[in-house]
């Protein structure tokens, strides 16, 4: 299957579409040390209306968590959407991994696109993202939302029972999976209605794609 068609990469350009007709723009942008950033940004940013950008989570590119919303924010918005590094289109040869790098990264990215003042949602790891962005750069962040982050959660939660891992290994191996039976793992613990009897092919395309 991996030879003769990709499902992934099918939704990828299906996607990538999508976000065309919502009336973005894929860019790509050198940080110049070693950092590019891909984002999907307004073909025409209109001064009127409020900024809004969108922070990803680990798993996928920014469209396959976005683009449900797209059509509806865009006429509201001027709508940012990064690939955070080492997601999409996104990498550097620097060593940092953090969240705080991360949200740098994001910053730059936004000066660069001559954006100084934004609103922000960040989902899951991207809300540790957006959390560090309203952190370091507080005059840029007007408002933010954190969606499914748990930025404030203690080592006392885990130990009763408020994540279902008890050590952050445990936690990378579901939310980064490498297998089938780990995507099968990720699924049954985010997904409020499952898919029971996804094919393992299937699976095996979006493990592939993602690495």
């Amino acid at each position: 299957m991996d030879k003769c068609f990709s499902f992934t990469a099918s939704r990828d350009r299906c996607f990538r579409i999508s976000f065309r007709n919502a009336g973005l723009k894929s860019a790509t942008t050198d940080l110049g040390d070693g950092t590019i950033m891909h984002c999907w940004i307004p073909k025409k940013h209109i001064e009127k209306k409020p900024t809004l950008l969108l922070i990803h989570g680990m798993g996928a590119n920014a469209m396959w968590q976005w683009n449900e919303f797209m059509s509806r924010l865009v006429s509201k918005f001027n709508v940012y959407v990064p690939d955070l590094v080492f997601y999409g289109d996104s990498y550097t040869t620097r060593p940092e991994r953090t969240e705080s790098f991360q949200a740098q990264c994001v910053m730059r990215l936004m000066e660069a696109q001559e954006v100084r003042r934004m609103n922000v949602v960040g989902m899951s790891y991207g809300g540790f993202v957006g959390y560090s962005l309203a952190a370091q750069f507080p005059e840029a962040v007007e408002r933010i939302v954190i969606v499914c982050g748990g930025v404030c959660m203690e080592e006392k939660d885990m130990a009763e029972g408020m994540f279902k891992v008890s050590t952050v290994d445990e936690a990378r191996s579901i939310l980064l999976p490498q297998t089938p039976e780990k995507m099968r793992e990720l699924m049954r613990l985010t997904c409020y209605k499952p898919f029971k009897n996804m094919p393992t092919c299937f699976l095996n395309d979006f493990i592939n794609a993602s690495n």
